[in-house]
């Protein structure tokens, strides 16, 4: 297979061709960066996504001016870990992302009930590491980059390059101003593999390489369910892979080898290692015995060699991972991007991982749908059975077919064998996963955020309008939440318009995402509560808020939640020492918020019982483009 040149590694046994789906929550990047036209620069600036060029969010910014080629002023997304909950009951401490997406081609039903018109299934991952604290950081650092230059890639001239030869290359190849998700070693290490010869037509769940990957896996949606046992088995989560190990003639570590079975890879002097996946390594245990004995947080610790290590000859203590959670993925309409069954929007709530070194953790999530027919044999299929006119070999299925269904009464089938089995998929934007704040370790948190950009339907298809994620929001009254969103000021949807129509239509700056929070008495009004007659914000305690204070009004937090945070509170006393930051002082906020910030890092709030509407004042358009929510509290 060709390689392509984005640094990712997929494992396909044919080409892929375009298909679609789209991360919403977190912001799905379809490979954008910060184009202000209404297609992407680049489709294969990060991944092959294989998705329309129109899709995808830009990075976030954290002011109301565009980062440019600042990454620095890009806006990471930033939530709270989960606390050390696996010794808990009934949740406590876990902080919870309810991941939202569509797909084009459908998923889930069942045979009996409810048929699908393809076999499908997903799998969501996400990879993470310690955050730094440049924008860009090292060579290998998870960034966005700031611009759309697809990393660049020199294969190596031939397999015997010495340590200081495949340095160079890398030097040579990798740019600070340019996206990273998958390192360039582990690019090159799937440049030199060799490709499995006999691979199954059913496209293998993302989890299931056959050799070890730095992605950790989340969930796998599967078609059906008595699948799972083997998803959950066969997942780097839940057990080692091998790999051929080589090393340059000193003893360190060639970081990859063509050598892809046991046998071949001894036999060239190679060493055949098995190498585990991990949380987090635990360097603090130097020995089996002590890493074996610990049980911090619930966690089970692991004497093993991490499938990153420099050193395979030394065993590290490594965190162990849960299996991924599996069910049925739920059911969605074929050819149709939009909510599944009772309207609701396809989702996957998120148990967010707690890291127990403490660390702020740098992420990137991606998800992946996979498809395939019944017109053969799903799992007994491989390429021995591709057409071979010397072994008289007939393939299960074949390129635009005639067949015969009469005398002289041949029909074309319209097949293109491209798409009777592929994988494709959508990457967020780096995110960061946070420490909890002191007092928050035993507290439920939900995330609510806002998914979709600015136009109409047509102009920002195949991504989504505005609204408020979870648009319903159940919460208990010892629950927190933690409202926060991000905006992009370069979403102008300008030509090429591609396969739809090009623009943003909205109100205030052209290209502008901007959202804010103000109450409303019910979902049928579009005219805010005064704040006099208010219930919400005077019914929450905050917990935490993004400018650190840790007394603050209920007044200062509806003024910081309808001013986006361009104001911090409301008289400048009240500011804790931040002059210039309130209402009183502070050059007038613009009505429709164009010199508010696109982005608000927010607050984890507490609430009473009870049922609270809310809206945003510049995008609730009342029909088409309503963006309300409501979060209903009970005892």
């Amino acid at each position: 297979m060709k390689p392509v040149l984005h640094w990712s590694c997929l494992l396909l046994m044919m080409i892929s061709v375009r298909a679609d789906i789209y991360l919403h929550i977190p912001r799905g990047s379809n490979n954008r960066l910060a184009e202000t036209t209404a297609t992407r620069t680049n489709a294969n600036r990060v991944f092959d996504s294989q998705n329309n060029n129109r899709g995808g969010y830009n990075v976030g910014d954290a002011t109301e001016d565009k980062a440019n080629n600042n990454e620095g002023k890009q806006y990471r997304m930033k939530y709270f870990q989960s606390g050390s909950w696996k010794t808990k009951t009934n949740d406590a401490g876990k902080s919870f992302l309810s991941v939202e997406w569509t797909n084009q081609h459908g998923c889930g039903g069942n045979e009996d009930t409810n048929p699908q018109k393809q076999n499908c299934h997903l799998v969501l991952q996400y990879m993470c590491q310690d955050d730094v604290d440049s924008p860009t950081g090292t060579d290998d650092t998870l960034r966005n980059g700031a611009q759309t230059n697809t990393q660049e890639y020199q294969p190596p001239n031939n397999l015997d390059e010495t340590m200081r030869q495949k340095n160079n290359r890398k030097n040579q190849n990798v740019k600070s101003s340019r996206v990273i998700q998958e390192p360039w070693e582990w690019y090159d290490y799937c440049y030199i593999r060799q490709r499995n010869k006999v691979l199954s037509v059913r496209i293998i769940p993302a989890c299931l390489l056959w050799h070890p990957t730095p992605w950790t896996d989340i969930a796998v949606l599967a078609e059906n369910a008595s699948m799972c046992q083997y998803y959950e088995k066969e997942s780097f989560n839940s057990r080692s892979y091998h790999a051929c190990v080589e090393d340059y003639g000193d003893g360190s570590r060639k970081h990859a080898s063509k050598w892809n079975n046991q046998e071949e890879c001894v036999d060239n002097g190679g060493q055949w290692v098995a190498f585990h996946n991990y949380l987090e390594k635990a360097p603090a245990y130097t020995s089996e015995d002590q890493c074996t004995r610990q049980s911090a947080g619930g966690y089970t610790y692991i004497w093993a060699v991490p499938f990153d290590a420099q050193d395979v000859t030394k065993k590290e203590c490594l965190i162990k991972l849960d299996a991924p959670n599996c069910r049925a993925a739920d059911f969605s309409r074929s050819n149709h991007l939009g909510n599944g069954v009772d309207g609701t929007a396809l989702k996957y709530d998120w148990t967010l991982p707690y890291f127990p070194s403490g660390n702020t953790k740098r992420c990137v999530f991606r998800i992946r749908y996979n498809i395939s027919t019944d017109d053969f044999d799903p799992y007994a299929t491989d390429s021995s059975h591709n057409r071979n006119v010397l072994t008289k070999t007939m393939s299960p299925v074949e390129q635009n077919p005639y067949i015969d269904v009469g005398e002289r009464s041949a029909l074309r089938l319209n097949i293109n064998t491209d798409q009777t089995g592929r994988i494709f998929q959508d990457r967020s934007h780096v995110f960061l996963l946070k420490p909890r704040p002191t007092g928050m370790e035993n507290d439920r948190i939900y995330n609510l955020n806002i998914r979709g950009k600015r136009g109409n339907i047509v102009q920002v298809y195949p991504a989504v309008e505005y609204d408020f994620h979870p648009n319903t929001l159940n919460l208990r009254s010892n629950d927190l939440v933690h409202i926060q969103w991000t905006g992009s000021n370069s979403h102008n949807n300008g030509g090429n318009g591609g396969d739809g129509q090009a623009g943003d239509e909205g109100q205030g700056k052209d290209g502008t995402d901007r959202n804010n929070m103000v109450q409303i008495k019910d979902l049928n009004d579009n005219y805010p509560v005064p704040f006099e007659r208010s219930s919400m914000w005077q019914n929450a305690e905050v917990k935490w808020i993004y400018h650190g204070k840790t007394s603050v009004s209920s007044k200062d937090l509806a003024v910081s939640m309808a001013s986006s945070g361009y104001y911090m509170c409301v008289k400048g006393s009240d500011c804790g020492g931040q002059s210039g930051e309130s209402a009183d002082t502070k050059t007038l906020m613009d009505k429709l918020l164009n010199n508010a910030p696109a982005s608000y890092e927010g607050a984890v709030l507490k609430f009473k019982s009870g049922t609270y509407h809310y809206m945003c004042t510049r995008n609730n358009n009342f029909t088409n483009r309503s963006q309300k929510g409501t979060i209903i509290v009970v005892e």
